[in-house]
């Protein structure tokens, strides 16, 4: 055997040995399925997953979802929550209510009432809801707040009830970190330990990406002209983040901008510097609410709430005397951001 025979022989082998490596590593690789759809009407749903077996459990999500719908969802006349905003009373069918109903509790009374599921009639007053733009006089806030309190509602794990008849419930600030909770354990009971969960833009994650590294996930600009650009990032393992922000959903009233987030206190649109509220907790659905109540509070007494309870971080945007953007990040996300400000 010549040189030349030798060496191409030798080049053969190299390749085919590469190719094995090549192979083994991407048979070694996490297997990830990705399950997309929509939920609670429009919103869009986006969950990854490792799984050996490349389980696809879309069929039992959706069907958790419908369930879930229809006992939170406003939207479905025969719902639980219809029933009791309708009734003034339900029983419950499902596990759901009544876990949204002790963790809303919860964070009443840790944001001092700054997030309050019975808002919404000032929501529907305000044309934030199915209604116009319109400007309230004091006396008409006045005589909504009448029917808004979450001290007013009554409820066990069996049911709830309310003595005041216009009194309406809506947990939009804090279903969607909920959902994503819901879906995310379901996923966990089936032996998945590596998982994120986004259910509009509400996320729980847990375990490591198909990467093998910590789920990174983006925090959007404040901006209404700059939609879907990422400011910073972080690194979420194990536990629910969620944003509320006012860039997004604002009307025009009497010529000025006029944010969606009610302050349950006053009666009247919060207008506040602070943009998005970002909170990392143990689980989404508190991480909504609390993203909801820091918007309610504004920034010091969100920062206030923030240091003050070991179990939540927060990622806040705000804008300064001079309109420039800056940030207030507690002290739990440090080293766990991309952008280190």
């Amino acid at each position: 055997m010549d040189k030349n025979q030798r060496s191409r022989i030798y080049l053969l082998v190299l390749v085919i040995a590469i190719f094995v490596v090549w192979k083994y590593r991407e048979n070694q690789k996490p297997k990830m399925v990705l399950v997309q759809g929509t939920t609670m009407g429009v919103i869009s749903y986006n969950i990854k997953y490792i799984d050996v077996g490349l389980r696809n459990f879309k069929k039992e999500i959706d069907s958790i979802l419908i369930d879930f719908n229809q006992s939170l969802s406003t939207y479905i006349p025969d719902s639980e929550i219809s029933t009791f905003n309708n009734e003034g009373s339900v029983r419950f069918d499902f596990p759901y209510f009544s876990e949204v109903l002790i963790a809303s509790q919860v964070v009443y009374e840790e944001s001092d009432g700054y997030f309050d599921p019975t808002v919404g009639p000032l929501v529907d007053a305000w044309g934030f809801g199915a209604g116009e733009s319109i400007s309230l006089d004091s006396s008409q806030v006045d005589s909504v707040l009448k029917y808004v309190g979450f001290e007013k509602v009554s409820f066990t794990n069996e049911g709830v009830s309310t003595s005041t008849p216009e009194l309406n419930l809506n947990f939009s600030a804090i279903a969607k970190g909920q959902a994503a909770d819901v879906v995310a354990e379901y996923l966990m009971k089936q032996g998945i330990e590596n998982l994120m969960v986004e259910i509009g833009g509400e996320i729980r994650a847990k375990g490591k990406n198909g990467e093998g590294e910590t789920w990174t996930i983006g925090i959007e600009v404040p901006d209404e002209n700059r939609l879907g650009g990422i400011f910073d990032a972080i690194q979420l393992e194990d536990h629910g983040m969620a944003t509320s922000g006012n860039y997004r959903n604002y009307k025009v009233i009497d010529g000025k901008k006029v944010a969606h987030t009610i302050d349950p206190k006053t009666g009247y649109p919060k207008m506040i510097t602070l943009l998005s509220a970002t909170i990392v907790a143990p689980t989404c659905m508190y991480a909504d609410a609390y993203a909801t109540a820091a918007m309610a509070m504004g920034l010091e007494k969100a920062k206030s709430m923030v240091e003050n309870n070991p179990s939540i971080e927060a990622y806040f945007i705000y804008a300064d005397q001079d309109g420039n953007l800056q940030t207030y990040i507690s002290t739990g996300l440090t080293g766990k951001t991309t952008n280190p400000q």
